[in-house]
């Protein structure tokens, strides 16, 4: 375990401690920093979503218990805001309640006082490295969205597949491409089960290295590793009478696809470094990607375990599959941008909508989404014009555009100061546009924090 620590790494990792304990501050501060992170400290939530709006960070290390808005509702905030940031909360009066309601809101970890050493340098440094994998990724933009929006007949039939298959418990296998809604199905099937008062923990199977994924899953005991200093539920336990999301099963590695099998088998697990049988009523819901059949040929997938999660196979089809839900998706996610950013409601012109609907979408849903709420945003009418929908076409292809090597082509340093001119003009406006509030021109531009604030510096931006 001392050698995966040293693996996952921390001299870049940079840490946030909200606590209204100056004591508490200090130490964590102090620990964190001869680890090598950076350290950023908060007596309150709203000084620490102040802190947040100046610079991106990894993980956020807050208390349950503040005066003013309490760690619960700092969590909240920073799910909505800043979703790619890991969030641990911290606290002397630790429970199994607390502990759910802390992953039901988000938190990717729940550590209890007084804290041991090594569990805290383990804990940080595992949340950070997940936070960087999920955040490598643009943020998802209107979490509310909902999945079924359009006229199409095969969204029709999923809605319908989706409300039977959320009468049983049954696993359910999610099919389809990135960015189609996923993950707002299985919630969907989990709000219309008789599990809905019960917790909806999600993990994301692929954000985490496979040699964390399994303690993340079934827990541990003390003494299992450096840095098990007590207990720890995993997420099938806080699931316990509700539903398992499992994102990303193709990227499970064949040892935890065993134990997995064991528990969709027999519903009971044995926590990492534990021998005591742990019984639990947990409906799975796994989703992917990836071809698991393809896998299972070439023996990277367990058929077994395929066989027990493809009870209920539901498929999401990418949007080029429907192309009549373009224009009602498109209304839809305008509508909520339009209230999200304080502004009245806007409408497209036919061409404009002819434009959106002659577009490949290659990001599926979640691209369409990020695309309208660029256009609302960039837009000062209210019927936006196919002039609108070119120019925001044409400013996402520059962002993405790589200028041709110089030794090739002697005109070389002229795209290079074209497309370096392109992209300071987009970053100014989307500044201009947020408030110069970073977290939301990110947003606005369709990418992660982090990449914003090294553009920045790259264009020398203040």
């Amino acid at each position: 375990m001392q050698q995966l620590l040293g693996a996952m790494g921390a001299s870049d990792f940079h840490v946030l401690i909200v606590d209204d304990d100056a004591a508490v501050r200090q130490v964590l501060c102090g620990l964190l920093t001869q680890a090598g992170m950076t350290v950023t400290e908060a007596g309150s939530a709203e000084a620490a979503e102040q802190l947040l709006e100046k610079r991106p960070v990894d993980v956020v290390v807050s208390d349950v218990r503040m005066p003013g808005t309490d760690g619960l509702g700092l969590l909240r905030r920073i799910r909505q805001n800043w979703p790619e940031i890991g969030v641990v909360m911290l606290t002397a009066h630790g429970t199994i309640q607390l502990a759910v309601e802390a992953m039901k809101s988000g938190a990717h970890e729940f550590m209890q006082k007084p804290f041991d050493r090594e569990e805290v340098l383990f804990v940080v440094r595992k949340v950070a490295q997940q936070s960087r994998r999920e955040g490598a990724q643009p943020p998802v933009i209107g979490h509310g969205s909902a999945p079924f929006v359009g006229r199409s007949q095969v969204m029709l039939e999923l809605g319908e597949l989706s409300r039977r298959a959320a009468s049983g418990s049954a696993t359910v296998l999610i099919r389809g491409e990135t960015g189609t809604g996923k993950e707002l199905v299985a919630r969907s099937i989990h709000e219309q089960s008789a599990r809905r008062a019960k917790p909806f923990i999600k993990l994301n199977c692929a954000a985490l290295p496979d040699s964390l994924l399994e303690s993340e899953l079934f827990g541990y005991e003390p003494g299992a590793f450096t840095g098990a200093t007590r207990h720890k539920p995993g997420r099938v336990e806080l699931a316990h009478g509700g539903t398992l999301f499992l994102d990303e099963i193709g990227d499970v590695a064949l040892a935890t696809q065993v134990k997995l099998l064991r528990i969709l088998q027999e519903r009971e697990l044995e926590r990492v470094g534990g021998v005591k049988t742990i019984k639990v009523d947990v409906r799975f819901v796994a989703a992917t990607h990836r071809d698991l059949e393809q896998m299972v040929e070439q023996g990277e997938f367990r058929q077994d375990l395929f066989f027990r999660l493809n009870v209920l196979p539901l498929r999401v089809p990418p949007l080029r599959e429907r192309p009549e839900d373009v224009r009602p998706l498109t209304e839809h996610f305008m509508a909520a941008a339009c209230a999200a950013n304080g502004k009245p409601r806007m409408a497209l012109a036919p061409p404009a909508i002819e434009l959106l609907l002659a577009q490949a979408w290659p990001g599926n849903v979640r691209e369409l989404e990020h695309f309208v709420e660029r256009l609302v945003v960039f837009s000062d009418e209210a019927l936006i014009s196919a002039r609108d929908v070119e120019r925001e076409l044409v400013r996402g292809t520059s962002s993405k555009a790589q200028a041709p090597p110089s030794s090739s082509r002697p005109e070389a340093s002229g795209l290079d100061e074209h497309r370096r001119n392109a992209e300071r003009e987009a970053v100014l406006q989307a500044l201009s546009r947020a408030g110069n509030k970073r977290t939301v021109a990110a947003r606005l531009l369709g990418v992660s924090r982090r990449t914003l604030y090294n553009k920045l510096e790259e264009l020398g931006i203040a």
